[in-house]
C-alpha cells in the first residue's frame, strides 16, 4: 500500500510540475504575441507614412512638371511643401499617439 501512495505522491507532483511549465509556456507565448503584433503595428505606420510622403513627393513632381504660365516663387514653393510636411508630420504623431493608447490599455 505504501509503494501505491507514494506512487500517487509522485504523480501529484509531476502534475504540479506539468501545470506550472504549462502556465510559464502560456505567458511566454502572450508575450511573444504581444511583441509581434507590436512590430506589425510599428511596420503598418511606417509603411502608412512612406506612402503619405511618397504621394506627396509624386503630387509636388506632377504639379512641377505641368506647364505655367507664370512660374511661382522659390519661398512659395518652400511653404507649401513645409505645409505639406507639416500635415504629413502631424498625421503621423496623431496615429502613433492613438496607437501608445491603445497599446497601453492592452497590457496588463
Amino acid at each position: 500500500m505504501k509503494d501505491l501512495e507514494s506512487r500517487k505522491q509522485l504523480l501529484i507532483a509531476e502534475s504540479e510540475l506539468n501545470r506550472a511549465q504549462l502556465i510559464s509556456d502560456w505567458e511566454n507565448l502572450a508575450g511573444e504575441v504581444h511583441a509581434l503584433t507590436h512590430r506589425a503595428k510599428t511596420v503598418g505606420r511606417l509603411a502608412s507614412a512612406a506612402v503619405a510622403l511618397v504621394s506627396a513627393v509624386s503630387f509636388l513632381r506632377r504639379h512641377k512638371s505641368a506647364p505655367t504660365a507664370e512660374k511661382t516663387p522659390w519661398w512659395q514653393t518652400i511653404l507649401k511643401g513645409a505645409g505639406w510636411l507639416g500635415s504629413f508630420w502631424s498625421q503621423v504623431r496623431s496615429h502613433h499617439h492613438k496607437n501608445e493608447m491603445a497599446d497601453r490599455q492592452v497590457e496588463p
